[in-house]
């Protein structure tokens, strides 16, 4: 005759199987000398943005326009309850935006006081690199309004550029949306 276990007795029996299976597994290759980031594409230039400053990445959510406001300022967006403003972060830049609606999103931004949506053409997920790989700044590499918020480059096959999105909204000029 079987004796009766409890709930927590079988949780328990089942949390003892999993762990004498999960030692014969290969551990994780950990990731500590490593920087990681959100790698985005604006126009056809690829970008990082450090971890700790995106809070999200959306689809491209529907948006209310609002009047009195630059053209680079999308409208506003509910996101659970609260009002995130959706900037365009080409048009802010002086380019245009890709067609390709479906491949936009929108990087969150939550700095301070500050809580925005910023719209780029492609997001292509985490990016790994090597620790000691960002390159610093030529003097002339990053040409416009985009030099003010890159803090480097990782170089390989593709060109990182290392974008700061607090830089950006600390900015006066992308903090001036007003007409």
């Amino acid at each position: 005759m079987t004796e009766s276990l409890t709930a927590f007795e079988l949780l328990l029996q089942i949390d003892q199987r999993c762990r004498l299976l999960a030692a014969d597994l290969p551990s994780q290759p950990t990731r500590q000398n490593s920087w990681s980031g959100i790698g985005f594409r604006l126009g056809e230039y690829g970008y990082v943005a450090p971890m700790g400053e995106v809070s999200e990445v959306l689809h491209e959510p529907r948006f209310t326009q609002v009047p009195g406001v630059k053209p680079w300022v999308k409208g506003v967006a509910n996101l659970r309850g609260r009002l995130l403003p959706i900037m365009d972060l080409c048009a802010f830049l002086g380019h245009e935006l890709s067609v390709a609606r479906r491949q936009r999103r929108v990087l969150v931004v939550e700095h301070q006081d500050v809580f925005a949506g910023l719209m780029v053409d492609e997001v292509f997920g985490l990016q790994h690199f090597a620790q000691g790989s960002l390159e610093p700044v030529a003097a002339n590499a990053v040409q416009g309004p985009m030099a003010a918020f890159v803090e480097g480059c990782f170089e390989g096959e593709q060109n990182w550029w290392v974008f700061s999105p607090f830089a950006l909204v600390r900015s006066q000029g992308f903090m001036n949306i007003a007409v």
